[in-house]
């Protein structure tokens, strides 16, 4: 049950940081085989972005109302009171949002054929919300002053629950297999064992899910800023959806092989990519570059510097607030933790990726939605 891990390959960029399985900010290739624990639990985890065709002149002095309205419009975060919805999920899904399940629905039954443990999961109603953490909306302007918007989740509680599951199974397998690992989390999946083709399905679902997540946010915060401006305008000019926490099959060094991206983008030449700097700080859309050394991928974002904990613990919130003056959000202590001192300066994590992506876009946020 062995497969080829080409290690002497395996990429981790400048901007790492540890996490389970992988530093998140690793490019894995692997042949007959993959690591549930590198590919993580929030599968399909990316961003999306969306040139409009207003400007900064179109904007109000005041940009409250707007975040107030997306968020109106968007579930976001987690407030959970015993007996009481979850806040940041619907109680009664919308039209649109059983519209757009219904892409999904045929390929969720399938799995919860082989997975019941599926069915009592968060699925359809996180379709369309945000999340916690370093997930957030924003509505940036670019170096022409040019109005875009952008966002990242992820799978939300049903990629979660796939991912766990999957981490679970590959290491009963390795207790099964008799295998030792120096660590747990690098338990793998073999390809061609019972498991490995239910592995692929189900974390294919999940990115469409994400993907599909990704869609309906973006189409809900389109249409706060239309109610809130007397503007028409329209955001079909340009449009990015990329993935960075996922798997696929690719052709490399004349090898088919699957390759891990966690805290990853895929920066094949020409391909158009996101990454977002923290809250505060800049973000780029870039075009991807085709470095065979970095098996065309380039970093997703600036990476931690400093856990959730320390951040709160070492940052005050008048610091915070400094950190983000300018940009329409929350300022509390609950938000501390994803405050800018708490990222890798993006300028340093760009010029360390020079010969993996060019910069078509720079983006300064003006409201940030978070969870």
């Amino acid at each position: 049950m062995g497969f080829t891990l080409y290690s002497s390959y395996t990429v981790q960029f400048t901007v790492s940081h540890l996490g389970k399985g992988a530093t998140i900010g690793s490019v894995i290739p692997t042949v007959g085989a993959i690591i549930p624990a590198a590919v993580g639990v929030d599968l399909g985890c990316g961003m999306m972005a969306a040139k409009t065709t207003l400007t900064a002149a179109d904007l109000p002095d005041s940009l409250e109302a707007m975040r107030s309205k997306i968020e109106q419009v968007v579930p976001h975060g987690r407030v959970a009171i015993r007996g009481k919805r979850d806040t940041g999920s619907w109680g009664d899904p919308p039209d649109d949002v059983l519209e757009k399940w219904l892409g999904l629905s045929a390929g969720f039954q399938r799995l919860c054929e082989k997975h019941p443990f599926l069915k009592n999961t968060n699925n359809l109603k996180h379709l369309g919300t945000l999340g916690t953490g370093n997930h957030f909306i924003e509505v940036c302007l670019d170096e022409t002053q040019t109005v875009w918007v952008m966002l990242h989740s992820g799978s939300r509680g049903v990629g979660n629950a796939i991912g766990t599951h999957f981490i679970e199974q590959a290491k009963k397998d390795m207790e099964r297999y008799f295998i030792h690992l120096p660590d747990k989390d690098l338990a793998y999946i073999p390809e061609g064992s019972p498991h490995f083709r239910d592995y692929v399905e189900a974390v294919a679902w999940a990115q469409d899910f994400a993907q599909a997540n990704r869609e309906l946010m973006m189409s809900r915060t389109l249409q706060a800023i239309r109610e809130v401006l007397p503007i028409p305008f329209t955001a079909d000019v340009e449009a990015v959806n990329c993935h960075h926490n996922y798997i696929s099959r690719e052709h490399h060094y004349g090898k088919d092989v699957w390759v891990t991206r966690k805290g990853a983008v895929s920066a094949q030449k020409g391909q158009l990519g996101i990454i977002p700097g923290s809250m505060g700080a800049k973000s780029f859309i870039v075009r991807g570059l085709g470095n065979a050394e970095s098996f065309c991928s380039c970093s997703h974002g600036a990476g931690r510097v400093m856990s959730r904990t320390e951040a709160k613990r070492r940052v005050s919130l008048e610091e915070h607030k400094r950190a983000v003056a300018g940009v329409e959000c929350r300022v509390d202590e609950a938000v501390i933790d994803e405050t800018p001192s708490a990222y890798k300066p993006i300028d340093k994590v760009m010029a360390a990726q020079s010969d993996l992506v060019e910069v078509l876009h720079t983006l300064k946020q003006v409201v940030c939605v978070k969870g």
